[in-house]
C-alpha cells in the first residue's frame, strides 16, 4: 500500500474507527507522523485516546469502504500545524536537495574521470571547470551538507579511485566549513580534493589494484603517484598553493615518516594536515577490492590511533565532532533492532539523528520505511554496521 499526503484529512480522534488507514497523529502540542496503517481494532483507539491523542490524519482511498469521516472544522484548525502540507514540503525538499547534491556528485565524478584518463590534455578547460563545480560543492555544502553525504555514501568499489577523490573533496569542504575557514579557501581546498590522486594514473594497474598486501618494492612504487602528480599539476596553470598542498601532503605525517617530502610538524599547513584526516578516513570507510569498508566508529578509532605522532590530535577530535559518531549515510541499528540510514543529522546532539529505517533485525525482514527523529527517547542507537557486515542490500534505500 502507498499513501499520499494529500489524501489525508483531520479528523478528532474520538471519530476514529477500525479501519480508517491512519497517517499521523497529533496530541495537544505536536503532530507525529505515524506507521501508517489501518486501525486493528477498538483497543488501539482507546489506547491512542489514553495516551492524549487529540487527531488523526487519515488517508480515506486506503481506508475500508463505509468509513464515515468528519473533518475537523476549518475554524478550530487555524492555529493547529498542518502535518499534510509539512510531510510534503518536507519530503519534497529532501528530494530536491538529494537531487541537486546528486548532481553535484555526477559532475564530479565526470571531472575526476577526465582527470584521471585524459591527464590535463587541454589545461585551458580543467581549471574553470574545477572551479565552477567547487562553487557548485560549496553552496550546496554551505546550505545541505547532508544531502550531499546521503548521496556520497552509495558506493562502487569498481569506480574507486573516482569516488574516493569526490568525498575526499565534500569531506574537505564538510570539515573546513565546520572549522569556519573562509569559501575562497574552501573552494581551492575542493579543487585540492578533486585532484589529489591524480598521479595514481602512472601507477601499474598490478599494484594499484592489488588484492594483497604490497611488497616493499610496490608500497615504493605506489608512492611514486605523488610525484608524478607533482610533474603533473606543474604544467597547468590556474592551480592555487591551497590545491597544490592538498594534493601533494595528504600523505605527510607529523613526525616527519611521510612522503613525497618528509616534511614535519609546522610545516604541513592546517589545509595539508586536514587533507591526511580526510584521506585515511574516506580510504578506511570504503570497500576495496581488497577490503571491506570499516564502519565509521571504526575509521574513528584508528584515526585517533594515529594520534600524537602522524596525525594533529586536536584537528581529528574536532574532524569527529564535524562528521558526527553516527555521520549522515552511516547504517546503524537501534535498540529495538530497526536498520536504517543515519538520514539528517543533530548539531546539538550528535548522538540523536533522524534516522531511515527499512530492516529489522529482530524480525529478520524489510520493514515500511519509517523516519525515526532520535530525539524520541523510546530509540537510541546500539552500533553502527558496516555495510559488508549487514545481510541485506540497503542500497535503494539511500534514494528518497
Amino acid at each position: 500500500m502507498k499513501f499520499d499526503p494529500d489524501n489525508s484529512i483531520k479528523i478528532p480522534i474520538k471519530t476514529l474507527t477500525v479501519g480508517m488507514f491512519v497517517t499521523a497523529i497529533e496530541d495537544s502540542e505536536r503532530v507525529h507522523l505515524a506507521n501508517a496503517g489501518r486501525v486493528s481494532s477498538k483497543k488501539a483507539i482507546q489506547q491512542l485516546e489514553s495516551s492524549g491523542i487529540k487527531f488523526a490524519w487519515v488517508d480515506q482511498s486506503l481506508s475500508i469502504e463505509g468509513s464515515v469521516f468528519k473533518p475537523v472544522g476549518d475554524e478550530l484548525s487555524d492555529n493547529i500545524p498542518r502535518m499534510v502540507t509539512t510531510a510534503k514540503r518536507k519530503l519534497s525538499s529532501r528530494k530536491v536537495r538529494q537531487s541537486t547534491a546528486a548532481k553535484i556528485i555526477r559532475d564530479a565524478k565526470e571531472l575526476a574521470n577526465k582527470l584521471l584518463h585524459d591527464t590535463f590534455d587541454d589545461t585551458a578547460l580543467i581549471v574553470p571547470d574545477l572551479e565552477r563545480w567547487a562553487e557548485d560543492l560549496i553552496s550546496e555544502a554551505l546550505d545541505d551538507t547532508d544531502a550531499l553525504h546521503c548521496v556520497s555514501a552509495l558506493r562502487n568499489k569498481d569506480e574507486y579511485l573516482l569516488e574516493h577523490s569526490v568525498n575526499v573533496a565534500t569531506l574537505l569542504v564538510t570539515f573546513g566549513k565546520f572549522l569556519e575557514l573562509p569559501s575562497d579557501m574552501l573552494k581551492e581546498m575542493a579543487i585540492g580534493g578533486i585532484i589529489h590522486d591524480v598521479g595514481k594514473i602512472k601507477v601499474d594497474d598490478k599494484v594499484l589494484h592489488k588484492k594483497g598486501k604490497l611488497t616493499l618494492e610496490e608500497f615504493e612504487h605506489m608512492k611514486l603517484h605523488q610525484v608524478y602528480a607533482e610533474q603533473i599539476i606543474s604544467e597547468v596553470a590556474g592551480i592555487s598553493p591551497i590545491s597544490r598542498d592538498v594534493c601533494l601532503m595528504h600523505h605527510e605525517k607529523l613526525d616527519g615518516k611521510g612522503y613525497p617530502n618528509g616534511l614535519k610538524g609546522d610545516e604541513i599547513p592546517l589545509h595539508g594536515r586536514m587533507s591526511c584526516i580526510v584521506d585515511i578516513y574516506d580510504a578506511l570507510t570504503a570497500d576495496r577490492c581488497y577490503k571491506e569498508g570499516m564502519s565509521s566508529a571504526d575509521a574513528f578509532k584508528v584515526l585517533l590511533s594515529l594520534t600524537p605522532f602522524h596525525l594533529d590530535k586536536d584537528l581529528v577530535y574536532k574532524f569527529i565532532n564535524c562528521v558526527g559518531i553516527y555521520p549522515v549515510g552511516a547504517i546503524v541499528e537501534l535498540n529495538d533492532g530497526k536498520v536504517g540510514i543515519v538520514w539528517t543529522s543533530n548539531m546539538s546532539d550528535s548522538l540523536k539523528p533522524e534516522v531511515k529505517c527499512f530492516y529489522s533485525r529482530k524480525y529478520k525482514r524489510f520493514i515500511d520505511v519509517k523516519f525515526i527523529d532520535l530525539k524520541d527517547k523510546r530509540y537510541r542507537i546500539e552500533k553502527a554496521i558496516a555495510p559488508c557486515d549487514l545481510e541485506i542490500d540497503a542500497r535503494s534505500f539511500f534514494d528518497v
